[in-house]
């Protein structure tokens, strides 16, 4: 029985993992090749295109000039749609405010529900006139965006795409 469970834990986690490898890993802060400033505003990212090339790295300084809560995440579109039911969840819950990340909430939810820590390093979860940083290498040849996961936002546009020159 325990092995049952501990495999029962640990099989989303190499899962996870190994779709986080497919997208690149997460930089080292004395390796930056490259600094980029990420402006969102409610429904868009200023820049809307993100030119990267292979094996850099990459520091985004992450502004959220918008007057809602909006995520910065980098995946590929399919991430992207298998993400967004965990952040329905979100909302659900009441973590995931118009405005406000209910934070003391989601660290107890999350206790039971991981998915609702929402600490990934492909990812900044910020509230308006906050900002946040990722430093993240681009390893891979997978065709990315980068996106806003929160319920509405891809699908109103909420996209950058990355392109590797």
């Amino acid at each position: 029985m325990k092995k049952f469970l501990l495999l029962f834990f640990l099989i989303p986690t190499i899962s996870f993992a190994g779709s986080m490898k497919m997208i690149g890993e997460k930089g080292d802060p004395n390796n930056v090749d490259k600094i980029i400033e990420i402006k969102m505003y409610d429904n868009y990212f200023e820049p809307s295109e993100i030119k990267i090339t292979k094996n850099q790295t990459i520091k985004f300084i992450v502004h959220n000039y918008g007057e809602f809560v909006h995520e910065f995440n980098i995946a590929t579109k399919e991430m992207h749609l298998k993400h967004q039911p965990e952040m329905m969840k979100m909302v659900e819950y009441e973590i995931l405010l118009t405005d406000k990340i209910d934070k003391k909430k989601m660290k107890e939810i999350s206790k039971k529900d991981h998915s609702m820590s929402h600490s990934h390093a492909n990812s900044v979860l910020l509230e308006p006139n906050k900002s946040g940083e990722i430093i993240w290498k681009f390893n891979t040849d997978s065709k990315l965006e980068a996106a806003c996961n929160v319920p509405g936002h891809y699908e109103s546009g909420m996209i950058a795409k990355i392109k590797s020159l």
